[in-house]
């Protein structure tokens, strides 16, 4: 007798349990600069007397560290473009101390969490940080994160010392090297500032300060950053000249700052997030905007296209899940609000402030598949970007920790 037919039976959403949540509190970006500046004999507070702060244990260390990070560039991307990034390719079997692993960045995969992670030393559940455009509880309206729009306080927002003050205040010299633009941006000081922040607008100008400023202290902690990667990648996908163009501009940035590191140095090149390219047909983009199902009961849709935050209308939260779930659930891990906290996808339990449950969507859905959630009328600029970030897949979690020492 013939197996019975499964044609008609009904999807099964993807369990929760095969979410590859962060490894936050040894593992990810939030623990990097934690670790860096215990070595260099930095209290840390929130630990018990006598343990150590949350740490990435395969790093030693360093009198002088420096962060190169690079906006976009994962670890898959580094290994799929040997020919682009020679250099690059060169550390890999460097990266977190030498084991040749990566780390992950935290949920969601994007900038504005990922750079308050690693400012703050804090998982999204406690800085508060948890997506590109979230929910303000005391307004009801979204704000971006990235941009900060519209104005709120930024120490409400984000009420912790960055780690480079704490630095700073320990005798460390401090500083950061970046963008002109960045010098006074809400995100900036939340997340990077402290010590003193140089801005010089060409990458080897950068490289060429970071160094001069590692070399200014008998103990200093450097922080650089070049964006372009991840603006190519947006707009043009990494499948394209412009993309490459960029991967080889900062695989040679990356040798010109190692080549000048002062003695009693180490360098850490990392990235926020990985990114993946979507294709322009139905199946791989949905457009929010233009489907009745998933718009039922929803106030307001925030996050992004592979990380979506959504905020129900009062008392539909329940049917809202229920939907997204049988048209999404094979395609994104879709979970209520306390499923994910939950699930840790925000920070170990109990790192979830009350301050930030509320940011947090009614319901959290993560891409599993090569897939976004766009939504044409309302994010008409991000509906159109060919590479895509946020989810927990391993391409947009994992990054490097790519290490050079003098």
């Amino acid at each position: 007798m013939a197996a019975p037919s499964t044609a008609w039976q009904d999807p099964v959403p993807l369990a929760l349990n095969t979410a590859p949540v962060p490894e936050y509190g040894g593992g990810s970006l939030a623990d990097l600069l934690p670790t860096l500046v215990a070595g260099q004999g930095v209290p840390l507070p929130g630990a018990a007397p006598g343990a150590p702060a949350a740490v990435i244990p395969e790093l030693t260390p360093a009198d002088r560290n420096c962060v190169f990070l690079i906006d976009g560039l994962g670890w898959q991307q580094i290994k799929d473009h040997p020919d682009e990034a020679p250099y690059l390719t060169s550390l890999l079997g460097s990266s977190r101390g030498g084991t040749g692993r990566p780390i992950t960045v935290g949920f969601p995969a994007t900038t504005a969490t990922s750079l308050a992670s690693v400012g703050t030393g804090l998982p999204p559940g406690a800085h508060g940080l948890p997506g590109y455009t979230v929910r303000d509880p005391a307004t009801g309206a979204l704000m971006n994160q990235l941009r900060w729009r519209p104005w709120t306080d930024p120490h409400v927002w984000q009420p912790y010392p960055t780690i480079f003050r704490l630095a700073d205040a320990a005798g460390i010299h401090t500083a950061q090297v970046s963008s002109p633009t960045f010098e006074r941006t809400p995100l900036t000081e939340v997340a990077l500032s402290g010590g003193t922040f140089h801005g010089r607008l060409s990458g080897e100008e950068r490289m060429d300060l970071a160094a001069a400023q590692l070399a200014a202290g008998d103990r200093s902690l450097v922080y650089t950053y070049y964006s372009e990667v991840d603006g190519k990648g947006h707009k043009f996908g990494m499948d394209s000249d412009a993309w490459r163009g960029q991967l080889m501009y900062v695989d040679r940035l990356a040798q010109r700052l190692a080549e000048q590191l002062p003695p009693r140095s180490a360098l850490y090149i990392t990235a926020d997030h990985g990114m993946i390219d979507i294709p322009f047909d139905e199946r791989s983009r949905i457009d929010f905007d233009e489907d009745w199902e998933l718009r039922a009961g929803v106030a307001l849709l925030g996050g992004e296209g592979r990380a979506r935050h959504v905020y129900a209308v009062p008392g539909a939260e329940a049917d809202v899940l229920t939907v997204w779930r049988e048209v999404l659930g094979e395609q994104f891990w879709v979970a209520s609000r306390d499923e994910a906290i939950a699930a840790g996808w925000f920070g170990p339990p109990g790192t979830v402030e009350e301050r930030v449950h509320g940011r947090i969507g009614d319901v959290v859905a993560a891409a599993h598949d090569d897939v976004v959630i766009t939504a044409s009328v309302n994010e008409p600029r991000e509906s159109q970007m060919v590479g895509m970030h946020g989810s927990m897949t391993p391409v947009e979690q994992l990054v490097p920790l790519l290490e050079v020492r003098s």
